[in-house]
């Protein structure tokens, strides 16, 4: 099946012009991904699937507000879905990524090689200092580590490619949260449970992280249940809308459907599910007190 047709057919769904869906508006894509705007608060999802899934690409999202933005992860399928939206991945000035997974970091290379290559120009990479050597030394350096044209091959790090900002830890937390203002989008990064040693425990686990943006929007990352985790922001934040991770079947490492409808009606409501499964077809998250399901190629604009 040709991909351009899972595209029009899954990946591009049409809503009403400024139609609103609890509290979010809800923007159809236009001609190319708009990297500025009006100063909204602006999510845009490249993909919405798995690791596995064939037909809904990548969960990766951009994040826009007034003049600044925001990739979060930088799949494989990243560069395939920048380009399938008529747009530039060179264009990405600034990247957050929540764990080092395939589907989050596959097209992280590509981003290195074309700014230290073609526009010459260094994004900046925003990470807690642990997880940006363990992103160099376990992921990025064995494509990376050796480059240079033929004659002139040289050793390079990883500032050799990303400009890496290091955000600030905060006091007093239940667990590592760390926040960094990146122009006017303040980001505060939590750890979350994804893979791990001990029964369902964020300390033994892999590196992986969640994010609250503005104090406002939470971008679960992938993640295990975590009712105290989502307890903590609902009563700490005023806390308009969740785009959580989701699993349609039973999973080690991610939550599952089952799970997140054992939460209160009125968080469910507040709640797009994301990094799915193609089976969700089978489902009907709004008869079960969701907002939904998420989608690719559309903004949800708060």
């Amino acid at each position: 099946m040709p991909l351009s047709w899972v595209w029009r057919n899954i990946g591009l769904p049409c809503f009403k012009k400024g139609a609103i869906i609890n509290a979010v508006k809800i923007r159809n894509f236009g001609s190319e991904i708009e990297f500025t705007n009006n100063g909204n608060l602006s999510f845009f999802f490249l993909g919405i699937g798995n690791a596995f899934s064939k037909e809904l690409s990548n969960t990766n999202l951009l994040i826009v507000k007034g003049k600044d933005h925001l990739l979060v992860d930088c799949g494989a399928l990243t560069p395939l879905s920048f380009k399938k939206y008529n747009s530039k991945l060179s264009d990405v000035e600034n990247i957050i990524i929540t764990h080092a997974h395939a589907d989050h970091i596959g097209g992280l290379e590509e981003v290195a090689l074309m700014g230290r290559y073609i526009t010459h120009i260094k994004p900046l990479l925003f990470a807690e200092k642990r997880f940006k050597n363990e992103l160099w030394k376990q992921s990025l350096k064995g494509g990376l580590g050796l480059c240079g044209e033929e004659g002139q091959r040289q050793k390079l790090n990883f500032e050799d490619y990303f400009d890496w900002v290091q955000p600030v830890k905060m006091r007093n937390m239940p667990r590592p949260f760390f926040t960094v203002n990146i122009g006017s989008i303040n980001v505060k990064i939590f750890r979350t449970k994804h893979e791990f040693i001990s029964s369902n425990n964020w300390k033994t686990g892999m590196y992986s992280i969640g994010l609250l943006i503005d104090d406002r929007i939470v971008v679960s990352g992938d993640t295990k249940f975590d009712k105290p985790l989502l307890d903590y922001l609902t009563s700490n934040y005023k806390i308009e809308h969740i785009f959580h991770d989701c699993s349609f079947r039973e999973s080690a490492v991610h939550t599952s459907y089952e799970e997140l409808k054992s939460l209160p009606l009125e968080i469910r409501q507040k709640l797009t599910l994301c990094h799915y499964e193609d089976s969700m077809k089978d489902f009907d998250p709004v008869k079960d007190g969701f907002s939904g399901l998420g989608k690719a190629g559309i903004y949800y604009d708060f």
